[in-house]
C-alpha cells in the first residue's frame, strides 16, 4: 500500500494465508524522540499479530500492509472494490 492510503485507527492485513496471516490496526504516527524520524505504532488484532503491539518505519508498515480490512460480523473482509465502505474506524 502507499503511505497516503494508511490512516490512523484503520485496520490492515498482510494478505498472507494460513498461520502467517494477520490484521493490524494503525494506532499512532509519531516522531522518534532520538532520531526525529516518523514511526508507525500498531496493535495486532487478529491472526499471527493478535495481542501484540509494535512499531516500525512508515515504509515497513506500507510493505507489510497489502490492503485495508474491516470486521463484518465475525469475518475480516477486504475494503474496496466490491467490499463494504471503509467503516473500520475504531470506536
Amino acid at each position: 500500500m502507499s503511505l497516503d492510503e494508511l490512516k490512523i485507527g484503520f485496520f490492515y492485513s498482510n494478505g498472507a494465508y494460513g498461520r502467517t496471516w494477520g490484521v493490524r490496526q494503525l494506532a499512532e504516527i509519531a516522531a522518534d524522540a532520538e532520531t526525529g524520524e516518523m514511526v508507525y505504532h500498531f496493535k495486532g488484532i487478529a491472526g499471527a499479530c493478535r495481542r501484540k503491539k509494535g512499531h516500525c518505519s512508515p515504509a515497513e508498515f506500507a510493505r507489510w500492509a497489502k490492503y485495508q480490512v474491516a470486521l463484518l460480523e465475525n469475518d475480516w473482509k477486504r475494503v474496496g472494490g466490491d467490499a463494504a465502505p471503509a467503516e473500520s474506524q475504531a470506536a
